[in-house]
């Protein structure tokens, strides 16, 4: 049963998704009749819950183990793509969902490119990214604890508001909107977490496949199953750490380590 899968244990005890999922939700307007792309679907977490809001959809990734792992949740219209070329018609899509991809790509141009090419006139794009900064401590004790962007699957640390922008506009695609999330407690939280995801857990596990999102977390079942002790504690702890991430709450005046933008194809 989907309520039983190894994605959605974790998606419940996750606090980053949780988030992201809810700013998702309370800004998508959906008609029945749209075709979306998925683009990035990972393990298949979030596109399980959006494409409950209505539409056809269809989900994308490059690499094949995510695949693998997302159409077991997800069940059909599970797609492998190349980093620099979607296999769509031109004018296709009506809105195209892409989270946290865009930095995982060594040519994050022709990735916009292509967005825009399949994006029907005036058609969507809902984009997630970390978000970069000068003053963003976070990304700099993540390098400080050895954490570096190969455990991500990164290839740039994110992008600031003004740099996607910029690329948004050069792809012509406008932006139209965005929200940040994770403010520093939830961040501080999932680094910690990842942290010792990396330094303790996962050096047990063996794995030949290189996923483009990095090694961070569990990302099979049979990891997932490898890690089931472990996981029950830290959801026996999931109480005390969702506390310490409403903390969020008293630096509401701050912006979040996410960047989420909302933009419209133009020409």
């Amino acid at each position: 049963m989907k309520q039983e899968s190894w994605q959605l244990q974790v998606f419940e005890k996750s606090l980053k998704k949780k988030e992201k999922l809810h700013l998702l939700q309370k800004n998508l307007c959906i008609e029945p009749s749209m075709v979306i792309l998925d683009l990035g679907c990972a393990q298949g977490i979030l596109s399980y819950f959006l494409r409950q809001e209505g539409g056809f959809w269809i989900h994308a990734d490059q690499d094949l183990e995510n695949l693998k792992t997302s159409q077991a949740l997800l069940e059909k219209n599970c797609l492998r793509v190349e980093e620099e070329f979607l296999p769509f018609k031109s004018d296709s899509f009506d809105l195209v969902v892409s989270l946290d991809y865009l930095e995982h790509l060594e040519n994050d141009k022709s990735c916009l490119d292509e967005i825009h090419r399949i994006l029907k006139k005036e058609g969507r794009l809902i984009l997630a990214t970390p978000r970069t900064g000068k003053f963003l401590a976070l990304n700099k004790l993540r390098s400080v604890l050895g954490l570096s962007m190969e455990f991500y699957g990164h290839k740039r640390e994110g992008y600031s508001l003004e740099e996607l922008e910029k690329k948004l506009m050069e792809a012509h695609l406008q932006l139209q909107k965005h929200q940040t999330f994770s403010r520093f407690f939830s961040e501080l939280l999932e680094l910690l977490l990842n942290f010792f995801y990396v330094k303790f857990l996962s050096r047990r596990i063996q794995t030949k496949s290189k996923l483009r999102d990095g090694h961070i977390r569990p990302s099979t079942s049979q990891e997932f199953s490898t890690q089931k002790r472990s996981f029950k504690i830290y959801s026996f702890l999931y109480p005390i750490i969702w506390l310490i991430s409403r903390l969020d709450k008293i630096l509401f005046f701050q912006r979040g380590y996410g960047l989420v933008i909302w933009a419209q194809k133009i020409s």
